[in-house]
């Protein structure tokens, strides 16, 4: 026997009503937030990559994970502390867990980028642009990925507009 109602529709309002007036406020200032944390943790990853890179003349995919790894570590607790302090009512194991699987994707994300333009911007305007065009195309990729992605899950405790 099959019902012949229509499916329900999604009850949009919670949504709609966490995203307008005070909670669209409370969202921009953690995305801001989010933006900033991720400036530092872009100066902490390119500083490391140059010294990798021009100072200690690493390979520079595998320059590029170290860094990347260390701002990682630096995000995580910026994010935690200043981004998102009423993110607590999980467990900080489980918080960074979930931090380091979004960040293994967003980082699969950035190799990626970094290989492929490094190589083709070097090629193009030579060695020293070629990484700083591959730094910056990485990082901005990947930035979207890891803003939803952590939003969703590692901070997902937190309501949206709350």
């Amino acid at each position: 026997m099959q019902n012949s109602e229509p499916p329900s529709p999604v009850d949009r309002r919670p949504l709609i009503a966490a995203l307008s007036g005070e909670g669209a406020r409370r969202e921009t200032q953690r995305f801001l937030k989010f933006l900033v944390v991720g400036a530092f943790g872009f100066l902490v990853d390119t500083g490391s990559l140059t010294v990798f890179v021009m100072v200690l003349s690493m390979n520079r995919v595998l320059a590029k994970g170290l860094a990347f790894s260390l701002a990682v570590l630096s995000n995580f607790i910026w994010n935690r502390v200043w981004t998102y302090p009423d993110s607590r009512s999980k467990p900080i194991g489980l918080q960074v867990a979930q931090f380091l699987l979004v960040s293994v994707v967003g980082l699969g994300i950035n190799l990626l980028v970094f290989a492929l333009c490094d190589r083709l911007v070097s090629r193009l305007a030579g060695a020293f642009a070629g990484l700083y065009a591959a730094q910056a195309a990485a990082v901005g990729v990947a930035l979207f990925w890891n803003y939803a992605a952590n939003r969703m899950l590692t901070y997902s405790d937190v309501g949206l507009g709350r």
